[in-house]
């Protein structure tokens, strides 16, 4: 008697241990999960920061470059 009931209780604790550490690696994974997605956001956020002075700092450039064709323009027509 004392051999069975000490292999259910052994089987009742191995079952136990089994769900918790499913329940367990589902909890790392949606951890790991969320991780992935904050550093994911983060990154987008990075480059687009960068691509938006990038695109004005080309834009003044642009401007830049234009004003100075066009003014030594005028002064090649009227000088």
């Amino acid at each position: 008697m004392k051999m069975r009931q000490s292999l259910a209780e052994l089987e009742e604790a191995f079952v136990e241990e089994a769900s918790l550490d499913r329940s367990r690696r589902a909890s790392l994974r949606r951890t790991a999960e969320k991780r992935a997605l904050k550093r994911d956001l983060a990154r987008r956020h990075k480059r687009g920061s960068m691509r938006f002075v990038l695109l004005v700092l080309t834009l003044m450039l642009t401007a830049a470059v234009v004003i100075v064709v066009m003014f030594r323009t005028l002064y090649l027509l009227l000088g």
